[in-house]
């Protein structure tokens, strides 16, 4: 028995290495060579899912799981983004006067601010990898695979130089060591990726991308780890061998999306009006 430990967490390495054989395939057609039809379909199925996992970590607060409600304002933020402002007024109206029939009265509040972070959480990063397609396929995929890369280089320095806990109440095995890697392989695939498929991208926008969306990223996957702790389960979902839930393999995209567009933005609005 002494030795069962190291045969499951050789297992679950073997797993986690078999589920990323396969999604890496299916990533890869849905960035580069999908319709864009389909393309937004699978953006609106990831939402979902990571809602629906969302939804069973509030659950685990003993909060009521946000539903429907939720996943229609989402659904406005992914498909019709002009329109969140009223459908969330519409939804936080709605989920408190819903929540009134709660027979505490301290569940009111929870429930309703449950509801609006998760479809903002879950659906509006989508919505950004949407829009980052429309401006450059590279672009999007590099926001989506500079914590891809960065986590790999994380797990290899930390296991090999980690010496300095990053955030040891939340995630104990993460390291500065392992985070500061992380952050210069991003910036590494930057340079050599977009470099050479987007050269209309000055070389400090691409550093300055990479650097944000990488940090955004880990604090991403940290915020996630936190929720996890405070629900107490080690996993959002179990839909991905290995890799726990959906929410787990996205935790960090959900945050570098938005930052690599908004850093993109401001970096295209510097250059118009610097000149």
């Amino acid at each position: 028995m002494a030795r069962l430990p190291g045969w499951l967490s050789h297992t679950e390495e073997v797993q986690r290495l078999i589920t990323a054989i396969a999604l890496i395939p299916v990533a890869l057609y849905l960035i580069f060579f999908a319709p864009s039809w389909l393309f937004v379909a699978a953006t609106a199925l990831m939402s979902y899912l990571c809602y629906y996992e969302y939804a069973g970590l509030v659950a685990a607060y003993g909060i009521r799981r946000p539903g429907l409600l939720g996943i229609f304002s989402g659904v406005v933020i992914l498909f019709r983004p002009q329109y969140t402002l009223i459908a969330i007024a519409l939804l936080v109206a709605l989920a408190l006067i819903l929540s009134l029939k709660s027979v505490d009265v301290k569940d009111i509040l929870p429930q309703a601010a449950c509801a609006v972070f998760g479809a903002f959480y879950t659906f509006a990063p989508w919505r950004f990898a949407i829009d980052l397609r429309q401006i450059s396929i590279h672009l999007l995929f590099f926001a989506l695979a500079l914590n891809w890369i960065g986590d790999t280089a994380a797990y290899y320095a930390g296991r090999a130089f980690g010496r300095h806990h990053l955030a040891p109440v939340i995630s104990p095995k993460k390291t500065w060591e392992g985070a500061s890697a992380s952050v210069l392989s991003s910036v590494i695939l930057g340079i050599f990726y977009l470099g050479y498929f987007a050269r209309d991208i000055p070389l400090w926008e691409v550093i300055l991308i990479a650097v944000v969306g990488n940090m955004a990223g880990q604090f991403g996957d940290l915020v996630e780890s936190a929720i996890k702790r405070g629900a107490r389960v080690k996993d959002s979902g179990t839909l991905l061998p290995g890799h726990g839930g959906m929410l787990d393999r996205v935790d960090s995209s959900l945050f570098a999306l938005p930052f690599v567009y908004g850093i993109y933005l401001i970096c295209a609005f510097i250059s118009v009006f610097g000149r």
